[in-house]
């Protein structure tokens, strides 16, 4: 079997812990992945594709606020985001716009971060 290009402008690392973030006058999300290039969420309030939104997301070292377009959103099924919300959610891609250096530095100190809690079991497993 062929192996599918990716599509991504940038590699993605999905969050190996429940990542809670927050879509400005949208509701809570969950980050699935990261990149420097966007994001990958679950929601319960639906995003319309093209859309324009704020991302919140708290860091360890810090929150960031990143502008986003929504490139994809689809209704997904099979469990609650968190206690008492529809058994339906969404799970929606964002491509971050505008980033400044600052905004893509914090990025990537998260991503090394992520990358790291990622690859700690296989460190431990290869001793």
């Amino acid at each position: 079997m062929a192996d599918m290009p990716e599509r991504r402008r940038a590699p993605r690392i999905v969050v190996p812990w429940r990542l809670s973030g927050r879509v400005l006058d949208g509701g809570e999300v969950r980050i699935l992945d990261l990149s420097t290039a966007g994001v990958g969420i679950e929601h319960v309030e639906p995003l319309q594709p093209g859309a324009s939104c704020t991302l919140q997301v708290p860091l360890p070292f810090g929150s960031l606020q990143l502008a986003a377009r929504v490139v994809w959103s689809l209704v997904r099924g099979g469990g609650q985001i968190r206690e008492g919300d529809p058994r339906f959610h969404y799970q929606s891609g964002l491509a971050f716009t505008g980033l400044t250096p600052e905004q893509q530095a914090a990025l990537a100190r998260a991503l090394e971060t992520l990358r790291a809690a990622r690859d700690a079991p296989d460190r431990e497993a290869a001793r």
